[in-house]
């Protein structure tokens, strides 16, 4: 079966670089403490794995690249250009293209900045995370808060879109102290928020230390609150809640991340890197090797560091489709559920949960799309659960 797309042509970039100087306590990334990395031989590995994927990917035309990690503010600014001239060279771009780096705010990344800029990079996201000195300490970043401000400072009298994270509903956190900490982020006039609250995930130091009883976080009334303050304080300040954690002025949303939210085509380069894509009638599912020296050591032995690539079912697609198109505003286009739902087996979808959800104000079906309203999107996760049982 076929999946239309709105351009089948377009395609999205990932790059991953999974180093970090410390892993943080809440982040289950692929990321991992590396010391003495060989930065030549990565880049060689990265720029031959674009060249393999460009090679059974002709004619396609490149929309946004994204370079995420672990910390990707610590690659070399010329690795980041050659990556960057390759991909456009392999997948020509049909206008400018969304490029887009993760960078921490401390001082020693900050000064590459300008580097970055030089490089081609478009647009930058800042983990900043918390404005509160206590917060930043429990969140084990390595940045204070007059770090961060100079280092957004900065980013922002070089690039043309900047973003930057927080993160909300931390252990103890009044809706009164978020109220204040958010309205300060808001006054440092970025264009794109994106604002997270803190879930605990297995593998993560706060896992270890919510199992033993020593991390509470927040309770359900609590959260609920924090998130109205953060969708009221956010739409007051014309941040449009596009997707569930993200808040932009229009045109200002990721262009690269709304391409996964909308089910649109990719290629992830990297360690633990995934990918979707469209050919030859199905839709594949292509997924990296995770750990990064049996990933480069793979590239440079086989010429490859992919780990598997499969074919999504029509049942696979429709709960896609689902899980990260209700995450946006905008929904997801009905004639697509519907021909999916029609290739997939019966019961995929819950029809009488959808209806329900429709009839009682969770879920609506407008302008041909199906959308999660505010009161379904702050509840998501509970309503696909009952969608795709």
């Amino acid at each position: 079966m076929t999946t239309p797309y709105a351009d089948p042509t377009s395609l999205a970039l990932y790059l991953h670089w999974p180093f970090c100087r410390a892993k943080c306590p809440y982040c289950d990334f692929n990321s991992h403490v590396r010391h003495g990395v060989d930065e030549a031989r990565w880049r060689r590995a990265l720029l031959a794995e674009l060249a393999r994927h460009a090679a059974e990917t002709p004619g396609r035309r490149l929309g946004s690249i994204f370079l995420g990690g672990g910390t990707p503010s610590l690659m070399p600014p010329e690795t980041v250009a050659a990556l960057i001239a390759a991909a456009c060279r392999h997948w020509p771009p049909p206008g400018p293209v969304e490029i887009t780096l993760e960078a921490n705010p401390t001082s020693v990344e900050a000064d590459r900045l300008r580097d970055f800029r030089a490089a081609g990079v478009s647009r930058v996201s800042l983990g900043i995370q918390a404005l509160e000195p206590a917060a930043l300490t429990f969140l084990g970043r390595e940045h204070g808060v007059a770090e961060a401000l100079a280092a957004l400072e900065a980013a922002q009298a070089i690039f043309p879109r900047v973003s930057f994270d927080l993160i909300y509903a931390r252990p103890g956190q009044t809706a009164a102290a978020w109220r204040a900490e958010l309205a300060r982020a808001l006054a440092l006039g970025t264009g794109h928020l994106s604002l997270y609250q803190l879930t605990i995930e297995p593998g993560t130091r706060f896992h270890t230390l919510h199992a033993a009883g020593r991390l509470t976080p927040p309770d359900d009334e609590t959260q609920a609150e924090l998130w109205e303050v953060t969708q009221a304080l956010t739409e007051a300040a014309g941040l449009v809640a596009y997707e569930v954690a993200n808040h932009a002025r229009p045109g200002e949303e990721c262009r690269h991340n709304l391409v996964y939210w909308r089910s649109g085509d990719w290629l992830g380069i990297g360690p633990g890197a995934h990918g979707r894509l469209a050919r030859d009638g199905r839709r594949l599912a292509i997924e990296a090797i995770r750990l990064p020296e049996a990933w480069l050591a793979a590239v440079e032995r086989a010429g490859s560091g992919e780990r598997a690539r499969t074919a999504l079912s029509p049942a696979e697609q429709l709960t896609e489709l689902l899980l990260m198109g209700l995450r946006l505003a905008e929904g997801v286009p009905l004639d697509r559920l519907a021909r999916l739902q029609a290739a997939a087996p019966p019961g995929t979808l819950d029809r009488a949960a959808l209806e329900r959800f429709c009839a009682t104000g969770l879920l609506a079906r407008a302008d041909g799309r199906l959308v999660a309203t505010p009161a379904g999107r702050q509840r998501l996760s509970a309503l696909l659960a009952r969608l795709l049982a």
